[in-house]
């Protein structure tokens, strides 16, 4: 529902405080200005699967995810764009292939 509503498209980010890929995306690809830059146009939503718990298991695997991080972006509708899919650490000048 929250993905259709916001009449923008989404960068869905699964993460984890104990994945150390995920606090990679967060200090070299998340801070360059670039990618800060071309995510201006998104609705940046995040899902914290710390706890790893069933619910968190069960929402990854709804979406083909192992584990974290795995970014998936959606369209204005809502419609996932699987081209764009992000599984794993991503430099900033790769994961700006995703947002262009």
């Amino acid at each position: 529902r929250e993905l259709k509503s916001s009449g923008k498209p989404v960068m869905l980010d699964f993460y984890a405080d104990w994945c150390v890929a995920c606090k990679e995306m967060e200090k070299f690809t998340f801070s360059d200005p670039k990618v800060k830059a071309g995510l201006e146009g998104f609705r940046l939503l995040q899902v914290d699967v710390t706890a790893n718990s069933a619910d968190d298991r069960e929402l990854m695997k709804r979406f083909g995810l192992f584990g974290p991080p795995g970014i998936i972006f959606f369209d204005k509708s809502g419609n996932e764009i699987k081209e764009n899919r992000v599984v794993g650490f991503s430099e900033a000048s790769q994961f700006m292939t995703h947002i262009n």
